[in-house]
């Protein structure tokens, strides 16, 4: 029997419906939320990105703004920047576009932004918080992929949980996440010894690795559920995923495709991650 299809864009499409609602609910209490997002040269990648999260926040309410700088900017140039974005309050939430320009340490930017504003997640507080079960902005691809599996009602508690890749965009902070729903959590890479014995063992296999159809049906346990994070591009000029889907379809319970799968999701985790940044800074500036 084939494995039921967890397809991100149908998923995401809801979840936006919800948060246009909601919107409509703040702006009533006079609470608009802001998204600015930074990109500093003309990575093609990195700029279609960016054009998907701005029409995002149009179709739902979120007020965007894009600010582009040259390739050659300076890194204190770009803290400079970020440094003001924190100061202003019609900015609720901060993304600064990744990779960036190799005069500029990503770990500096990442720091400079405010955690109050981190709506991307990476923020070492940010990370701090959720590997100590606290409440905080989630990394966005790690959670969407968290609610894809809830989506479906499938049981995380106790199952064991199998990541392939361990960057700390996706790798890390996903594994996280499952071991915070009580999931038994490995973690697989590039020194890894015998990965399809280790892989065959998991109920929920998520791979983000970044290798065209790295996984194929000999390293997936019958009626586990598989998650794909890789975005890879064919000969052909098509987008394909880490996961063999054709092999691995048959096997698995639930997967998901490549694209309009975890892609969208990611979107709309930043997108609720903003929401929440305005909430949280509404309700302190009351306090204060």
């Amino acid at each position: 029997m084939a494995a039921t299809v967890i397809w991100g864009n149908e998923l995401a499409s809801k979840f936006r419906e919800e948060m246009k609602l909601e919107l409509e609910g703040l702006k009533k209490e006079g609470i608009e939320p802001g998204l600015t997002v930074v990109i500093v040269g003309e990575d093609p990648a990195s700029k279609s990105y960016v054009k998907a999260k701005s029409k995002a926040c149009e179709q739902i309410g979120i007020r965007s703004k894009v600010i582009e700088l040259p390739a050659d900017t300076t890194e204190q140039e770009l803290v400079t920047i970020v440094q003001s974005l924190n100061k202003d309050e019609t900015v609720h939430g901060i993304l600064v576009q990744l990779p960036l320009p190799k005069q500029i340490r990503e770990e500096v930017i990442i720091e400079t932004i405010s955690p109050e504003k981190d709506v991307d997640g990476f923020h070492p507080t940010t990370i701090g918080k959720m590997l100590t079960g606290q409440d905080t902005f989630f990394p966005c691809t790690p959670f969407g992929i968290v609610k894809m599996v809830q989506s479906q009602n499938i049981p995380i508690e106790g199952k064991h949980v199998v990541v392939v890749g361990r960057s700390n965009i996706v790798g890390k902070p996903v594994g996280q996440l499952f071991l915070n729903e009580n999931a038994t959590v490995t973690y697989c890479h590039s020194r890894t010894k015998n990965l399809k014995e280790i892989t065959r063992q998991a109920d929920i296999l998520i791979v983000a690795v970044g290798r065209i159809h790295m996984i194929t049906a000999e390293y997936v346990k019958e009626g586990a559920v598989v998650i794909d994070v890789g975005v890879n591009r064919k000969d052909d000029g098509k987008l394909t995923g880490d996961v063999d889907f054709a092999s691995v379809e048959p096997v698995a319970s639930y997967i998901t495709p490549v694209p309009k799968g975890v892609g969208p999701m990611t979107i709309t985790m930043l997108l609720h991650n903003t929401i929440k940044a305005a909430r949280l800074l509404e309700q302190k500036e009351r306090i204060s």
